[in-house]
């Protein structure tokens, strides 16, 4: 993905606006959890639970408070659209990544189409009860069902419309909404204490008996109550217009956490506790009127606007949640379709507006299409049972990330790790089990939509996926003029190693009559999109400049090259092949601290996925480089090696030994041999009459060069296709002499792909 030098944007290069304050996240987050759930699940869990219903909203807390915290680390880390299908596609690339999108989308869409049809049911509730005479006639000349299904498509629209026009638009609209809705409670939970506090003796016996059905109608309103939860999430779906997000993030996920519970288990508490019916307990009052219960308690302990306040109160409620879903949820298919996994148009954002103004309209569309067309109730039972498993999905993907980035660390961290996500996706999937006990059909429809989804994806987008480059982002590709056919691409990241390293890759440009490319690598975390890198870059230029600058005195046309990647040895392949390379030279630092890497993990990738020749060379001191040992024992690599030692002899005057080790009771023949062997290397390469042949007694080949190299300035060899370790770069001889000298060692290695560089030397 090119980027014009000149002001490091292209023309479609249109990325979110960091609009959203802590304040308006927190917003998203009640908005979305304080919903038309507590409207209409107070009394349904009140019949399953009784009293314990508070006990059922309260371990649902605790449920969704450990998933929440893993929310928190992975949304500070990972500040991307899409939530929880951008972790999980983060930790498990393919179809688990896209199963967690494509459940989280169909999710957040349901919830859409219940809010929207809530609305409807909740405004011809609210015309009907004071303005009876309008509702009658609305609904004799249109039936009962049209005007609601005309609301709920109306609502739509409009909402649809409000989050195209932008998120911070969208933002301070969730906030007044909330804010009346959260002032709504109050009143009603003040109302309600006031009442508990005027009759104590009455209100406490109304929690006898605690469990009147026992602990399993406690699971079972948890089951039923757990949807009222889901909100918080879509905070993370938000991530990329979210102002300082390792900070705010997890702030805004905490406050409206805490404050959703909080009015949850008060708006419960005061409803058992304030209502005395005439007959029977307050909770089977509350378990009889169900989705009505909490505005039939506003009748019992609140003035005569306490009804209207509780209608009023459900509108605010559904038309919040509503707002929040489908930014959400819009957000889940533009992420989807940025990473390929839907189709690419959903992926495009207003130019002026910032918004994901085609997924968002997509989503409507489904929205409104589910709401005329499909039976909710089923529907919203398997929307609850998705949620369950992809937060599950969450939870592990915390832990593999963890274990795959180590070093990356958010404005967050879990307490408790590894048991706190742990025992978060174990009490998810108890709950997601326990689902199939109380509606099996949500079961059935979440493993058809899945299977669906997968299908989809096997067929079409994993094709897709197959086909994608590494993200790797180039800086000033309209600087590659006049490219010669021979071309050494060196890496430079240390300023100390930049002379030696060209000096190095001049005689052979000379020779060869190419070019040389200095190459930087602006390294970004995993979590941040590499456009961002472009704010890093300024950091690379001064290196390379100078690097130029020598070259160019030198009289080698030398020019530089930046690429910003997510890993450097990414970076380093995608220029070696875009620029068509004939050669490789890098430094090594000579050791690596990783026991599964052998020479370090950018060397390893290199060395192993270079499309070119490859010089890898260990820098260590500072005196000049007079006299070289060259080992040998034929080969393709030591014949590359021998070319190139010829051009420093040219350009440098190298006194070089070329080398052969024998054991010390060796006898006359295996000497001779060992003579043939340097000899024959120095004759096909040119280097006949210029190098000394020197034999090396020692029982072990690689520790008597090690050895021997202390009385030389630098090691040059060919890498060996022996090597006893099956994992080996170079050879076991060369990695050991490399490791263990404490001279400079350059090791080189011809590609054995097709032999690009050996083409153009011929052309040359």
């Amino acid at each position: 993905m090119p980027i014009n030098g000149n002001n490091g944007k292209t023309e479609t290069d249109v990325a979110f606006v960091r609009s959203l304050t802590a304040f308006d996240a927190s917003m998203i987050g009640i908005g979305a959890m304080i919903g038309a759930g507590i409207f209409v699940l107070t009394g349904i869990a009140a019949g399953q639970a009784g009293p314990a219903a508070l006990l059922a909203f309260a371990l649902n807390g605790v449920v969704t408070l450990l998933t929440a915290l893993c929310y928190a680390e992975l949304a500070s880390a990972y500040p991307r659209s899409g939530g929880g299908y951008a972790y999980v596609a983060k930790a498990f690339p393919g179809p688990a990544g896209f199963a967690a999108g494509w459940m989280l989308w169909f999710c957040y869409i349901i919830a859409c189409s219940l809010y929207a049809l809530g609305f409807g049911s909740y405004f011809w509730e609210f015309i009907h009860a004071y303005l009876p005479g309008f509702a009658t006639w609305v609904f004799s000349v249109a039936g009962h069902n049209f005007p609601a299904l005309f609301m709920t498509c109306a609502v739509s629209a409009v909402f649809i419309l409000i989050n195209m026009r932008g998120t911070a638009v969208t933002g301070k609209v969730e906030n007044v909404i909330t804010l009346a809705k959260i002032a709504i409670l109050c009143v009603f939970i003040l109302f309600g204490l006031k009442r508990i506090f005027g009759i104590p003796t009455e209100a406490m016996s109304s929690f006898h008996p605690f469990m009147p059905n026992g602990f399993s109608g406690v699971i079972l309103a948890m089951g039923l109550t757990f949807i009222a939860f889901e909100g918080y999430d879509l905070i993370a779906t938000v991530a990329e217009e979210i102002k300082d997000p390792e900070r705010n993030i997890p702030l805004a996920t905490f406050i409206s956490l805490g404050v959703t519970i909080l009015i949850y288990l008060l708006v419960i508490f005061v409803c058992i506790g304030a209502i005395r019916p005439e007959s029977g307990s307050s909770w089977q009052f509350l378990g009889k009127y169900q989705e009505t219960a909490i505005a039939r308690a506003a009748e019992t302990f609140m003035p005569a606007f306490g009804v209207a306040l509780i209608i009023f109160g459900g509108l605010l409620s559904t038309i919040s949640a509503l707002n929040a879903t489908i930014l959400a949820s819009s957000r889940v298919a533009f992420s989807m379709s940025r990473d390929k996994m839907l189709p690419e148009f959903m992926g495009k954002i207003h130019k002026i507006r910032r918004t994901p103004h085609i997924a968002i309209g997509v989503t409507g569309i489904i929205v409104i299409g589910i709401s005329l067309f499909f039976p909710i109730q089923v529907i919203g039972s398997a929307a609850s049972l998705m949620f369950l498993l992809t937060f599950s999905m969450v939870n592990l993907s915390l832990i593999a990330l963890r274990r795959k980035f180590p070093e990356l660390k958010g404005g967050f961290r879990v307490p408790f790790y590894p048991f706190t996500p742990i025992a978060a996706m174990a009490l998810n999937l108890l709950l997601a089990v326990y689902q199939f006990k109380f509606d099996p059909r949500s079961w059935y429809l979440a493993s058809a939509w899945i299977i669906t989804g997968l299908f989809i994806y096997f067929v079409y987008f994993e094709k897709i996926q197959a086909g994608q480059m590494p993200q790797v982002l180039e800086v000033n590709p309209a600087e590659r003029k006049h490219a010669k056919l021979f071309r050494i691409l060196i890496p430079l990241c240390n300023p100390d190693n930049v002379i030696p390293l060209m000096d190095l890759a001049i005689p052979i440009a000379k020779a060869l009559h190419g070019e040389i490319i200095v190459l930087g690598v602006v390294n970004i975390p995993v979590n941040i999109p590499v456009h961002e890198g472009m704010r890093f870059v300024h950091h690379t230029t001064p290196l390379l400049r100078n690097a130029v600058k020598y070259g160019k005195e030198q009289g080698v046309e030398t020019r530089q090259s930046i690429r910003i990647a997510h890993h450097v040895w990414d970076g380093i392949l995608q220029a070696a092949e875009s620029e068509d390379a004939s050669l490789v030279l890098m430094g090594w630092k000579g050791y690596t601290s990783t026991r599964d890497r052998i020479l370090g993990e950018v060397t390893d990738k290199v060395v192993r996925h270079a499309p070119c020749d490859l010089i890898v060379i260990k820098l260590v001191g500072e005196r000049p480089i007079k006299r070289v040992l060259f080992p040998t024992a034929g080969g393709p690599h030591s014949l590359l090696a021998a070319e190139y030692l010829g051009y420093y002899c040219d350009a440098y005057d190298y006194k070089v030994d070329g080398c052969y080790v024998v054991r010390p009771d060796a006898d006359e023949s295996a000497r001779i041999s060992a003579r043939r062997w340097v000899e024959k290397t120095t004759r096909l390469t040119g280097l006949s009459g210029r190098v000394n042949t020197r034999l090396i007694k020692g029982k072990r080949v690689a520790s008597s060069l090690a050895i021997a190299a202390r009385k030389y300035d630098m090691v040059i060899m060919g890498a060996s296709n022996e090597g006893v370790f099956s994992n080996a770069l170079f050879g076991e001889i060369p990695e050991r002499v490399a490791r263990y000298a404490q001279t400079p060692v350059m090791i080189v290695k011809r590609y054995e792909g097709p032999v690009k560089s050996l083409v153009n030397r011929v052309l040359g």
